[in-house]
Formats: structure tokens, C-alpha cells, sequence
């Protein structure tokens, strides 16, 4: 089995769309991810690679999951296509050529890209994706390129009112 871990950003400052790139985190947000992360590692679910979003928001909520779940920073790819917008088949030839030794990657992002994901690639997917919502698609294959739309189950979705 591989798992897929979508995760928007944390909630951010309502202000600075001029420099929408370094939005920085809201207290509320590290907080938020500080939550939703300790679940995460309660539940014992851990992450063999992290790919984040170069913007200020999405690398600094995967830093805090990095460092509740026990994985090194220094080690998250930044990807900056999925801060300027991928489509599902980019995002997919993303998946597709992940590493065979990790089994479970976490993406860090924005909507309204990670909402689209999401829903192309679960088989029923009708829930919003609110920040700092984790969203986890297993997929019954043994290789990443297997990975295809349509086809994940959800595994979890944690949001950080549930741990309020």
C-alpha cells in the first residue's frame, strides 16, 4: 500500500496579497498544525518524504509536522510548481515518480489545487478542505506509477476542530 498526505497550509495573515509568497502563519495556524501533527503521530502514522510549497505558509506548517513527526526539515523538497498550480495529471506524474522506498508522502499546499486533488484522486470525496486539514488516500498498489485518479480510499481526514 502507498499513502498519499494532503495537507493545506495552516491558517495564515489575512493581509499581504500583494506579496502572497511570504504570507506568514497566524499564531492560530502553528497551533493549528501543532495539533493536527501530534495526532498524527499519536496515531502512529509517520512520513518517509515531504514535499512542501516554497511559499512562507505551506514550508512553515510542514516544518512543524516535520518536527512532531520526527522527520528531519532539512529534508523537505520544496516544489514550486504546486505554489504556481498544478493540474491532476501534473499532480499525478508527481506521484507517479515518487521514490519506491517511500510509502507514505506528504504534500503541503494551497487550495483551491489541493481541494481539485483531492476529490480526482479518492473515489468519493464531498467534504471541504478548511487550513490545516490532513487528508489521507491509500492506494492498493505496490508502485507508485500504479497510482492512477479515482482510485484512493480515504484513510483519514483530521481537521484541527476536531482537536479542540
Amino acid at each position: 500500500m502507498k499513502r498519499v498526505v494532503i495537507v493545506r497550509h495552516a491558517k495564515a495573515v489575512p493581509y499581504g496579497y500583494e506579496d502572497d509568497f511570504n504570507r506568514d502563519l497566524r499564531d492560530r495556524g502553528k497551533n493549528d498544525a501543532k495539533r493536527v501533527s501530534r495526532e498524527l503521530k499519536n496515531l502512529g502514522i509517520e512520513s518517509d518524504l515531504m514535499i512542501s510549497s516554497p511559499a512562507k505558509r505551506a514550508l512553515k506548517t510542514a516544518r512543524i509536522f516535520a518536527e512532531n513527526l520526527g522527520y528531519n526539515e532539512n529534508k523537505i523538497r520544496q516544489e514550486p510548481d504546486i505554489y504556481h498550480g498544478l493540474t491532476t495529471a501534473d499532480f499525478l506524474e508527481l506521484i507517479q515518480s515518487l521514490p519506491e522506498e517511500a510509502e507514505t508522502v506528504f504534500f503541503f499546499g494551497h487550495n483551491p489545487g489541493f481541494h481539485y486533488f483531492v476529490q480526482n484522486l479518492l473515489r468519493h470525496y464531498n467534504l471541504d478542505m478548511p487550513t490545516c486539514v490532513s487528508v489521507g488516500i491509500n492506494f492498493n498498489v505496490d508502485q507508485w506509477q500504479e497510482v492512477e485518479a479515482r482510485t484512493g480510499e480515504l484513510g483519514f481526514r483530521f481537521t484541527p476542530k476536531m482537536f479542540k
